[in-house]
C-alpha cells in the first residue's frame, strides 16, 4: 500500500534549504518516492500556517520510512535544520 511524505514549511534560509531540496530529492527518489506537491497554490483551513507544503508518495509505508532514516536523506536534513521549522508526517494510503 502506498504512503505519503506531508511536509509543512518555514523557510528561514534559502540557500541552505535549497542544499537540502537538492540533496532530498536524490535520497527520495532512490526511495521509489515522488512528488506530488512541491511549493504551490494553498489556502490553510485548520491549524498552523506553514509556508511550503510538499507531498510525496511512496510505494510503501516502509519505504518512506526507510527513506527519512537512510544515510543519504540525514545528510540532506543536516541542511535543513536551522534553515527551517518543518513537520513531517508519514501517512499510508488506506
Amino acid at each position: 500500500m502506498t504512503a505519503f511524505w506531508i511536509a509543512h514549511v518555514d523557510v528561514k534560509d534559502a540557500e541552505a534549504y535549497g542544499e537540502y531540496a537538492k540533496r532530498a530529492t536524490v535520497a527520495i527518489a532512490d526511495h521509489g518516492g515522488e512528488f506530488k506537491a512541491r511549493g504551490g497554490r494553498y489556502k490553510q483551513l485548520e491549524g498552523r500556517d506553514r509556508s511550503r507544503n510538499v507531498v510525496a508518495v511512496f510505494p510503501s509505508f516502509e519505504a518512506a520510512v526507510a527513506c527519512y532514516e537512510s544515510p543519504a536523506y540525514q545528510e540532506a536534513l543536516s541542511y535543513a535544520r536551522g534553515a527551517s521549522e518543518r513537520d513531517l508526517v508519514v501517512v499510508e494510503a488506506g
